[in-house]
C-alpha cells in the first residue's frame, strides 16, 4: 500500500470519518485491481 494512502487512512481512522474511510478503501481496491500482474494472482505493491 502506498505511504500516502496509509497516512490518509490513519488520519481518517483517528478522526472516525467513516465517509473518508469508505472512499479510501474503494480507492485501494481500485488501485489493486489496476496494478495486479497479468497472471491474475494478487501481487505485493
Amino acid at each position: 500500500m502506498p505511504q500516502w494512502l496509509c497516512n490518509q487512512l490513519m488520519r481518517a481512522f483517528l478522526k472516525r470519518d467513516r465517509r473518508q474511510i469508505r472512499l479510501l478503501n474503494d480507492c485501494w481496491y481500485f488501485y489493486r485491481t489496476r496494478t495486479q500482474p497479468e497472471n491474475g494472482s494478487p501481487g505485493r505493491v
